[in-house]
């Protein structure tokens, strides 16, 4: 398991710093993070949780809220119809619906089941609208970002064992031919 760890944990430091050069996160946005502990471990998701592993990731992405000023949102499974892990303030700056529940490894997941003990003031939201994420081991959080997703190509595609996913989101080009647009959103629409 140790061996594990620490390729999570250089993983995760090599995607944090990719986000950070990015310049796709802006301050204030909203971060959502999908994570199967399980399949990072090698096995299959939802069979073997851990919050070793998630504690490795979480902060790693805590260093990421940091440096980058963002929120972090921590996607729940399919037993928690994937509401998200966010402090009460970011429930209240972004007019979030509070559900009721606590995420424990066996209906949340590990990951945020962590998330759960280690922010301020946890509470769960039911959905949410976050402008980039990464999902981990597949886990679905494309419902959580705003329209228009965007992939993000980052040179590290997996963490441990699990295929990472990542994305960024634009505004959406609308009104057809005549239409004009910033140049740097129509330059970087399909990056």
């Amino acid at each position: 398991m140790a061996d594990i760890q620490q390729k999570i944990s250089e993983d995760m430091n090599a995607i944090v710093e990719e986000w950070l050069e990015s310049g796709y996160l802006n301050e204030d946005g909203v971060f959502v993070i999908g994570c199967s502990t399980s399949e990072m471990a090698g096995e299959k998701i939802g069979t073997s949780g851990s919050e070793e592993i998630a504690e490795t990731v979480y902060s790693q992405l805590e260093r990421l809220r940091d440096k980058a000023g963002i929120h972090l949102a921590f996607q729940c499974c399919e037993h928690l119809n994937r509401s998200l892990v966010v402090e009460r303030k970011t429930m209240k700056q972004f007019q979030l619906t509070e559900v009721s529940a606590v995420p424990v490894p066996e209906a949340g997941g590990s990951m945020a089941s962590y998330a759960f003990k280690s922010m301020q003031e946890p509470v769960l939201a039911e959905h949410i609208q976050a402008d980039a994420g990464i999902d981990i081991g597949e886990t679905m959080i494309g419902m959580h970002l705003k329209h228009v997703a965007v992939p993000v190509r980052l040179k590290k595609n997996w963490i441990g064992n699990a295929r990472l996913t990542a994305a960024r989101t634009r505004p959406k080009l609308i009104g057809g031919q005549r239409a004009r647009y910033k140049e740097t959103i129509a330059n970087n629409s399909c990056k």
